[in-house]
Order: structure tokens, then C-alpha cells, then sequence
């Protein structure tokens, strides 16, 4: 037994999400044809090719994003892009299942922090929680934590479910993975949160994340918005994957990489800065542009907010 005392969750007080003032509500998520802020790249429309002809081919096509990239209200473009063929894999951190979760069942979801931070409510409110069951029943099922969670949102009579990116990617077979870190996720403060579980669930989601990038030769890797996850998690599932194909005679060196994000980078984004420089501890840049791409792919570097961009490359696509 451990010599320190833990945090006692069962004198926590969790709220019923009625209780909750939303910020964001069913009006900020767009439809395919609503008017987007303007942005244009003279190398988007390559990266929209690069992304049919890896369709064609049967390469990896995969999206890692940050869950901020939900709350800018392009799940209809995601999911369509899901359904045609563009995107066939989806990862994400745990953030990205809340919002998920919640707005498919609520049509509303993101809390005040600055609000309840103050009372020692946020985080804590009850149906949210329950997303810590489903992880328990993926864990128990040898299911990944994101399947899970789009198997339960696409079979429940939730009123906004059609907004899930989680619901409709099982539904096409796509797999969303879960990239979650302990302590990270407002559903790791609840009593019913199994940290055994969460480690299960999405480890097997690494798991399948890395099968995905042995087929990445070919194939295009889309960040956006994750400047910590996404370059961690795909840097060591694509030594993975790597190191097999190498057992294999085959490489997996010409694919195409493309970041999203709101830093902007200066001069050329092709070459690593120094250590000197702040833009070095960039992740994105060192490890998704320049590093993993050196010897045979090529990468793309477009600055912009989400809201913007992704839109912009679904018009193209």
C-alpha cells in the first residue's frame, strides 16, 4: 500500500449538466454550405490533391486534431469529408470526446472556467461522467476508447447526435482514437472514473493508431491544432511502424505531412531552427515538417484559424 493519502472523490458534489451555463451553443456549428471566414494558401489546392490521390491509392488519410478544432464548429465538413472517402482515420485527445458527447446530447457544451473554477465546479457534472462507464465498457469489450464512444452516441436517442464526428465515423467504419493523459480530462475528476480502464481503452486506440501508419506511404497526416499530442503520438507510432516495414524491405518515406495551427512561423518552415530559437520547442514543426518528412515526403504549413481553414480545404477537396 502506498504511504500517501489520496484525494477522497466521494465527498465530491457533481452537479446535473442543467446546471451548467454553456458557451458555446448548436448555433455556432456550421452548415456545409454556411459562409466561413475567407482563407486561401497558393499550396492548399496541392495538399487537396495529395489527399484524393492517397484516396485513390488506399493510403492512410489521417486527421489528428485538438478538440478546440470541434469548437469551431466544423464537424459537418469533418464528417463529410469522413463519408466521402477523404479522411480515414480520426485522433484526438480526450477533450475531444467530451465535446463530442456533449453536444450530441445537448446541443450546447465548453463551461466557463474562469466561472467555476471559483466555486470548485468545474468539471463536475453528471452526465458527462457517464462517458467513464463507456470507457469501462471498451476496456471490458477490448474495444478502443473512441469506437466505444461512437458505437453508444450512434445507437442513443440523443436529440444532436447527427453533429457526432465520433457517431458518424463508426457508422462509416473510420476508426476516431483517444489519445487521453491522466489527469488531463474533466471526466477524470469524477468518482466513477477507472484509471486502469482509461489505459486500457486508449492504449488499444495507440495501438490501432499505429496500424493506420504502416499504411501511411503514399498517404497524407493532417495536425490540427495539437502542438503536444499529435506530433508525440504520431512520432512514436510512425518509428513503429517503421521499424516493421523495415523488417519488411518496404520504407514508409514518401507521404505528406500538413500542419494547422494559429503560430506563426517564419522563413522557411522546411528548415529546423536552433535550440536558441523559441520556435524550436514548436513541436509540430521540428517533428511533423521537417524531421519525420527529411528523407523522401514533403509538408505543408498553413496559418489560420480552424474555423477558416479546414472549411477552405473542403471546398478544394
Amino acid at each position: 500500500m502506498s504511504q500517501y493519502e489520496l484525494f477522497d472523490r466521494s465527498r465530491l458534489l457533481v452537479k446535473p449538466l442543467a446546471e451548467r451555463a454553456n458557451d458555446l451553443h448548436l448555433d455556432r456549428w456550421l452548415a456545409l454550405g454556411d459562409p466561413t471566414p475567407e482563407f486561401t494558401h497558393p499550396d492548399l489546392p496541392a495538399l487537396a490533391a495529395k489527399l484524393t490521390a492517397a484516396r485513390e491509392a488506399g493510403a492512410a488519410r489521417i486527421l489528428m486534431m485538438g478538440a478546440h478544432v470541434l469548437r469551431a464548429g466544423v464537424n459537418r465538413h469533418i464528417i463529410d469529408l469522413v463519408q466521402r472517402g477523404f479522411i480515414d482515420h480520426i485522433a484526438m485527445n480526450g477533450a475531444g470526446a467530451i465535446h463530442d458527447y456533449e453536444l450530441a446530447r445537448l446541443g450546447a457544451t465548453t463551461e466557463s472556467v474562469d466561472r467555476y473554477i471559483k466555486t470548485g465546479e468545474f468539471g463536475l457534472w453528471q452526465e458527462t461522467g457517464e462517458l467513464n462507464d463507456w470507457i469501462v465498457e471498451a476496456a471490458a469489450k477490448n474495444l478502443g476508447l473512441g469506437e466505444n464512444v461512437g458505437r453508444r452516441i450512434a445507437e442513443s436517442d440523443y436529440a444532436y447526435r447527427d453533429l457526432s464526428v465520433f457517431a458518424a465515423a463508426y457508422q462509416a467504419k473510420v476508426p476516431v482514437t483517444v489519445h487521453a493523459g491522466v489527469g488531463y480530462d474533466i471526466i477524470h475528476e469524477h468518482p466513477n472514473c477507472d484509471g486502469a480502464a482509461l489505459g486500457a481503452a486508449s492504449y488499444r486506440d495507440f495501438l490501432i493508431f499505429a496500424r493506420t501508419v504502416q499504411r501511411l506511404e503514399g498517404g497524407v497526416f493532417l495536425n490540427f491544432g495539437t502542438a503536444i499530442m499529435g506530433p508525440e503520438v504520431y512520432l512514436k507510432a510512425l518509428s513503429m511502424s517503421r521499424n516493421v516495414a523495415r523488417q519488411e524491405g518496404r520504407s514508409i518515406r514518401h507521404f505528406a505531412t500538413a500542419v494547422f495551427d494559429l503560430i506563426p512561423i517564419q522563413g522557411d518552415h522546411r528548415r529546423e531552427l536552433t535550440r536558441g530559437e523559441p520556435g524550436y520547442y514548436f513541436r509540430p514543426h521540428k517533428t511533423i515538417l521537417i524531421r519525420t518528412v527529411a528523407d523522401g515526403g514533403e509538408s505543408f504549413y498553413f496559418c489560420g484559424e480552424h474555423r477558416a481553414t479546414l472549411p477552405a480545404l473542403w471546398r478544394l477537396l
